[in-house]
């Protein structure tokens, strides 16, 4: 996938090393507080995550990259709405950030609130146009809704030219085609996602569901954020993989 630019990376420390040299790298005490609970979140325990930056946003309200770890941490625990109420205070901090916009726009999907959840990809979009992360975010909005099919096929085929060795892009455009009805196409999109990541399950059950091996999954009403790795592997998932 293609990195946050380190400019506006959230820090992070060695959870080995909470009171060393990591320390002494950040002069102001909010700023090592935000990048102990990225380790924590890392090291895959939101819940801890949540606890150590809850205090420390309500004593500095103004730390923008608080909110936007944050936003991320309450959609990994499934809580859309107070992810989405911290992504906004985060996009009103620094409106020129694309990461809050899309994690806002992740949330208002999943509240089924799919006009803002496009408007908030696009602005992400225009913000950093060149980032196929947010080309993708465009694609699974508009998948969502069931609305402007071949402009999500044409968001993920963008995605796919910023980014050609990223499977997950290959597999929205698999799913983007399917939803227009190009079943061969999407099969070949689906296939090339998986020479690039075989051990994607659910790229593997789309193909199948295309091959007439498998049924489409019911989909529950509330579906869980699984942004950490599948149960055998720590690898992080994007959470739109995740759609039956």
């Amino acid at each position: 996938m293609t990195s946050t630019p380190a400019s506006t990376a959230v820090p992070a420390v060695p959870l080995g090393d909470p009171d060393g040299a990591s320390a002494r790298a950040f002069a102001d005490p909010t700023d090592l507080a935000v990048a102990r609970a990225a380790a924590l979140f890392e090291h895959l325990q939101p819940e801890k995550a949540a606890e150590m930056l809850a205090p420390v946003l309500a004593a500095r309200p103004d730390s923008a990259p608080g909110w936007i770890l944050m936003a991320r941490v309450r959609l990994a625990l499934d809580q859309v709405e107070p992810a989405l109420d911290a992504a906004t205070r985060a996009v009103d901090l620094v409106p020129d950030d694309p990461r809050p916009l899309a994690i806002a726009s992740r949330a208002l999907t999943l509240l089924g609130r799919h006009d803002e959840a496009m408007g908030m990809a696009y602005r992400a979009v225009i913000v950093e146009p060149k980032n196929p992360l947010w080309h993708d975010r465009v694609a699974w909005a508009l998948l969502a809704a069931d609305r402007q099919l071949a402009d999500a096929e044409q968001a993920a085929r963008t995605a796919i030219g910023l980014d050609p060795t990223e499977a997950h892009y290959y597999f929205t455009h698999g799913v983007a085609l399917a939803a227009l009805g190009h079943v061969d196409q999407a099969r070949q999109a689906l296939l090339t996602s998986l020479r690039l990541e075989p051990g994607n399950p659910v790229a593997k059950h789309r193909l199948d569901v295309l091959n007439g091996e498998a049924v489409p999954v019911v989909e529950k009403k509330k579906r869980g954020w699984k942004l950490f790795g599948r149960k055998e592997d720590s690898k992080p998932v994007r959470p739109e993989e995740h759609r039956p």
